[in-house]
């Protein structure tokens, strides 16, 4: 917590996050990550489902010359079977998979932004030399945090189940019809791990990116570890989600047509499939939706688990 004096040299208090990539006693951070996964979701789940169904569209959904056509391809591909119903109807249609995509999200929150700073400070205490010598000790100490990101991006891959089944409701809701959790888990098995490889190259750039990006801001903006106001902590989170969603659109891409059970391909099949047929601009299908609509999401959550990580530890005494 940082204390500014005012005009009458009272003291004010100006709310701060937790110090960067460590701050917080271990039940501050999972409750505070917690917090953020919970909002997020509230808010933005059916995002989400648009983000997610645009990239499955494999038709060209933009005619230039054309704007019913246009206006009619994106109600089909976003809405679906609610294409032709009510405003609220077509609302409620981009709920599907809430229960998955909530056990997923709170539990990737929790994981990425409340561990990643044990991975930072394990590295920093066993590598920490190592990085400051060659980087630079503000450069090392920002390349401490995008690689201990990366670990837990790469390590995500064991929610993996749950983000299949929760895309698999947002983009094929018929493939689980009539099944429950347990049923689905045991009938299915390890195919619930499908695309792993692809999912963990693209956490791996992504997370990099976006605790790399986050800290690099801060580290442009003067800020010590744990002075950030809100504000400064959502500056921080813009750029990391926005190079964090950019660097791994392509292998986002690939990954979601790989886990919405639509398709047996391979990765590579898909991928050499995308370049031949689509041409490259498919690789970045649903950049700008996600870009404009699921990076706020990311920035929302990465803001308010950092200050919330900051708020529960004040509150514990832990600083």
């Amino acid at each position: 917590m940082s204390i500014r004096t005012s005009m009458n040299h009272q003291p004010a208090v100006v709310a701060t996050s937790a110090p960067s990539g460590g701050g917080g006693k271990g039940p501050a951070r999972m409750m505070g990550a917690a917090v953020a996964g919970v909002s997020e979701l509230l808010i933005f789940h059916p995002v989400d489902t648009v983000a997610k169904r645009l990239m499955m569209t494999e038709k060209a959904l933009i005619v230039p010359s054309n704007f019913a056509v246009t206006t009619g391809n994106l109600n089909q591909a976003i809405f679906r079977e609610a294409a032709s119903v009510g405003v609220f109807q077509k609302w409620q249609s981009l709920f599907p998979g809430l229960g998955f995509g909530a056990g997923y999200k709170i539990l990737q929150r929790v994981y990425k932004f409340g561990g990643q700073p044990y991975v930072k400070e394990y590295i920093d205490r066993n590598f920490g030399d190592v990085f400051r010598s060659t980087f630079g000790a503000k450069t090392g100490k920002t390349i401490m945090a995008a690689t201990a990101g990366s670990i837990m991006g790469v390590g995500e891959i064991a929610l993996l189940p749950l983000d299949v089944l929760k895309i698999r409701s947002q983009t094929n809701p018929e493939s689980l019809k009539g099944r429950g959790v347990v049923q689905i888990f045991r009938e299915e098995g390890m195919s619930l791990y499908r695309g792993a490889g692809w999912t963990a190259a693209r956490n791996a750039p992504g997370s990099f990116s976006l605790f790399g990006g986050a800290a690099l801001s801060k580290q442009m903006m003067g800020i010590q570890d744990g002075e950030a106001t809100w504000t400064q902590d959502a500056i921080a989170s813009i750029a990391g989600a926005t190079a964090s969603i950019t660097v791994a659109a392509p292998l986002d891409v690939i990954k979601t047509r790989l886990q919405s059970g639509t398709s047996t391909e391979s990765g590579t099949t898909i991928l050499l499939n995308l370049a031949r047929t689509e041409g490259p601009g498919a690789f970045f299908r649903g950049l700008w939706p996600k870009l404009l609509v699921v990076g706020p999401k990311l920035v929302f959550s990465f803001t308010v688990a950092q200050q919330m990580i900051g708020v529960f530890e004040r509150q514990m005494g832990g600083r």
